[in-house]
């Protein structure tokens, strides 16, 4: 019999934890032939999260809780959750009930026919905006273009990882990163299904579109040097551009007699080099600062309080 972990990530969800650990208790274990372990990760929580997972952990053992000394973000609660996960294999999935319970199976299924990660991949994407469909797909588009190729199209953040890649990622104590490209990133053998993406039940989307433009940054430093390559190429245009104006303009005056004006013009390229410069600066700054972020060794997540689990209170 193997043993499967359920990571899941909490925030503000008291209205959805109760049916969560109800499909999830009616899904049947014993016919998977599996031992489950429930590890929620509350990341400090503002309403009765806290309180419904203490009474769930009360009237089933296999509920672990673990909750954050403050809000740290779902990848470092997901991150925490596979540290603390004892099963053969881990399934990572949000309190939300976007993400079925009852595709559990399959990718179990998938995992035992040999793939140490498995991805399950929006098909449909049920109650979300145009707007936020088109953000997201123009995120991983550039994020297979120019960083992970093999990332999943349509995105994926409900997914299996075999134990052998929960140990590689202890060993990748990133602290600016996502959580999800850095397993595509590692490799080893990996599948997908597909699913349908549930509206949300009850509640509101924790995911700002502040938190989404960090995630994205995040990504793109991590993961990809095109930033850097972008600015020395934009630096070589712009050299060139300027050194071929300035000999139109040499030529010009030598053999025409042609004075050179042109203030409004000049005033004009030198605000936009000016803006560019700032640009490239601010990019540069970016990876500066996590650069410090890093060499710093400060934990990534810091656990409050904890039930069934011997949590690390930092990490």
């Amino acid at each position: 019999m193997n043993k499967l972990s359920l990571v899941i990530a909490a925030y503000n969800e008291e209205e959805n934890l109760p049916a969560l650990h109800e499909r999830l208790s009616a899904l049947d274990w014993k016919a998977l032939d599996l031992e489950v372990e429930f590890v929620f990760v509350d990341d400090h929580s503002r309403d009765r999260t806290p309180e419904m997972l203490r009474a769930l952990a009360a009237k089933d053992p296999r509920v672990k809780w673990l909750r954050f000394s403050r809000n740290f973000g779902s990848h470092k609660a997901f991150t925490a959750g596979l540290e603390h996960a004892t099963g053969e294999a881990a399934v990572i999935l949000a309190a939300d009930l976007q993400d079925p319970p009852e595709t559990v199976p399959q990718l179990v299924e998938t995992w035992r026919a040999g793939a140490k990660v498995v991805w399950a991949v929006r098909g449909e994407r049920e109650g979300e905006s145009a707007l936020n469909k088109f953000f997201a797909g123009l995120y991983y588009e550039l994020m297979r273009r120019y960083a992970v190729a093999e990332l999943p199209r349509t995105g994926a953040d409900f997914l299996l990882v075999d134990r052998l890649v929960m140990e590689a990622l202890r060993n990748a104590p990133e602290r600016n990163t996502s959580l999800l490209v850095l397993i595509q990133w590692m490799g080893f053998e990996q599948a997908s299904i597909t699913y349908t993406k549930a509206a949300r039940r009850a509640g509101a989307s924790k995911w700002s579109f502040s938190k989404r433009l960090r995630l994205a940054l995040d990504s793109f430093v991590s993961f990809s040097y095109a930033p850097i390559r972008l600015m020395s190429a934009s630096g070589m245009l712009f050299a060139l551009l300027g050194f071929v104006y300035a000999t139109f303009l040499i030529v010009r005056r030598i053999f025409f007699g042609a004075p050179v004006e042109g203030w409004t013009a000049l005033i004009c390229v030198v605000l936009v080099l000016s803006g560019v410069q700032l640009l490239m600066i601010g990019m540069l700054g970016e990876y500066l600062w996590r650069t410090l972020e890093e060499s710093r060794g400060r934990p990534r997540y810091i656990v409050e309080s904890s039930h069934g689990i011997e949590a690390r209170r930092s990490a």
